[in-house]
């Protein structure tokens, strides 16, 4: 092509900011890596992470009156839209990514974190055992987590099908590597990582056989083209139909909706604690996100088609999830069971297809974010230390280590563990309890006000069948998170008279000491929590302005 016929392109790089500012951060973090000092990457690093996820804050803030006035902005030729709902998402994301920041940096006394000293190291080998003994630190999470972070930011914002994958695939391939990389129980976290890649692996490939048979259909990747050939009959509604079933099963993955958890649970007790609480908020965000502008934007002229399959996906999650969740004896698998009968209680919304529908969404992602990233945060505190005193040195891999209190070992995740907790650090299960009361969506937590909305939304858009199988499975859930306030307060701790059997007899249950990052996160958490269950007005008003598609 000659100079002449070149049109430059007009790129709107100010609706960018909130992206560029992550993915750029976390492209600076991968030359920290590999030119800083080993003694300052890990200052640097979070620092850098910190001032990128609250940039982005600020700059989503700053973009709002301009989407307010407009409506939205097509950017990069129709790749990505940034719209009402983009920035409500994107702003909860940056939040949420945020206050995981802060638990994934937390250390304890001792210098120790969740990571493991040297990830390629085979478990139990020689090389990790020196590689504790150096009290080596893995500081490339941070790029890690900016990348995974920055796929999110773009994921419910994209306007094609082409972006829609390829943001997929950033925000999941770093969440691969992270899930290997736990400091303890190294086997469990590897044969997590490794079903994680699985399952992500079907994810995109369905998703990518659904594109192909899209584009065949309409000969076009962009959302609104498609939309627009839905509308014509052109005797391919077979191809229509396939097609958009396998990318809605490919989103499905993400958000882990029933039956394609099946190993959701396992990557979740596998992963290190901090990056489980990230995964379990902020994929979610960004998946529901991109299935609500599928469903909204691209195939509403397919709702009546594909209304049997989301009916049944949405009913299996809430009861699945539910029920699996009764008979969890560890807690991260427990919340994990929680946070797929979640995804169902968030399908209703999504299945309404009412106007109402995007806004209840949205806060409900926000407000089981918040409760999602503090409760992770609280369980990577609670500890398992032996019963009998030893003296190891800081030096050694061991936590906060005194000849008085033991050596602390690991997570106490068996929920026996948890007995008597209320007793021995009683703001610790308070604050876990007010977690777990917005989980049940009990009145003056946000998860209250959450599923309020969703579950109106829903008998507005007629689905009050899913509405009321929303209702009895929260009534169910209910119990367990009710079991596991009952043992923090009213049983006693292992070791004494009374207490359950399965509590191992070895140990006792500890909170660590740490730099107290963690504790900053957990109640920042726990004041959204209150605030948007007991003044939920300001962001349910801004949520429900926000929530128009473009086209």
């Amino acid at each position: 092509m000659n100079g002449a016929g070149f049109t430059a392109p007009d790129i709107a790089w100010a609706q960018l900011t909130p992206v560029i500012l992550v993915l750029g951060a976390a492209v600076v973090g991968v030359l920290v890596e590999a030119f800083a000092p080993r003694r300052v990457r890990r200052t640097v690093q979070l620092t850098l992470s910190v001032a990128a996820t609250a940039g982005a804050l600020v700059a989503v803030a700053l973009l709002w009156s301009d989407v307010r006035t407009t409506g939205g902005t097509v950017v990069l030729g129709g790749a990505l839209v940034v719209d009402g709902p983009t920035l409500v998402l994107q702003g909860t994301i940056a939040l949420l990514a945020l206050l995981s920041f802060l638990v994934v940096a937390d250390r304890t006394r001792s210098g120790e974190d969740a990571f493991a000293p040297q990830a390629a190291a085979l478990p139990g080998s020689d090389y990790e055992e020196l590689a504790l003994r150096k009290g080596l630190a893995q500081t490339e999470v941070y790029p890690l987590l900016l990348f995974a972070t920055g796929g999110m930011l773009i994921f419910p914002a994209t306007a094609d099908l082409l972006t829609l994958f390829v943001a997929l695939e950033v925000l999941s391939l770093p969440l691969y590597l992270l899930t290997g990389m736990a400091r303890r129980r190294r086997l469990l976290s590897q044969e997590a990582s490794m079903k994680y890649f699985l399952l992500g692996a079907f994810a995109s490939a369905i998703l990518l056989f659904g594109v192909a048979l899209l584009y065949g259909f309409s000969g076009s990747l962009r959302y609104s083209e498609i939309a627009a050939a839905t509308q014509t009959v052109v005797g391919l509604d077979g191809l229509l139909l396939v097609g958009a079933v396998l990318v809605l099963v490919g989103l499905l993955f993400k958000v882990g909706a029933v039956p394609f958890q099946q190993w959701t649970p396992d990557v979740y007790q596998g992963a290190p604690t901090p990056v489980t609480g990230f995964m379990a908020a902020c994929t979610k965000v960004a998946a529901f996100g991109a299935l609500l502008r599928m469903m909204y934007v691209v195939l509403p002229g397919l709702a009546w088609d594909l209304e049997p399959m989301l009916w049944a996906v949405a009913i299996l999650t809430m009861v699945v999830g539910t029920v699996a969740a009764l008979v969890q004896t560890d807690m991260k698998r427990m919340l994990a069971y929680s946070s797929i009968a979640h995804a169902g209680f968030v399908l209703t919304g999504v299945i309404a297809l009412d106007s109402t529908g995007i806004s209840s969404v949205l806060f409900y992602l926000l407000a089981y974010g918040a409760a999602t990233v503090g409760a992770f945060g609280i369980v990577s505190l609670v500890r398992e230390r032996t019963a009998v005193p030893a003296t190891v040195t800081a030096g050694g891999g061991s936590d906060d280590v005194t000849e008085s209190e033991g050596v602390v070992i690991g997570e106490a995740t068996h929920l026996a563990q948890w007995a008597g907790l209320g007793r021995t650090h009683p703001l610790t299960a308070l604050t876990f309890t007010l977690f777990l009361l917005s989980f049940a969506g009990i009145p003056l937590t946000a998860g209250f006000t959450g599923k309020f909305a969703v579950f109106s939304a829903a008998v507005a858009g007629g689905a009050w069948q899913l509405a009321l199988v929303g209702v009895l499975a929260s009534a169910a859930a209910a119990f367990f998170y009710v079991r596991i306030v009952v043992l923090m307060f009213f049983t006693p701790p292992p070791g004494t008279e009374g207490a359950p059997d399965e509590a191992p007899s070895t140990s006792v249950t500890t909170v660590v000491t740490t730099q107290g990052f963690t504790a900053v996160a957990v109640a920042a958490c726990a004041l959204l929590t209150i605030v948007l269950g007991v003044l939920p007005s300001p962001v349910l008003d801004l949520v429900t302005e926000a929530a128009k598609f473009i086209p």
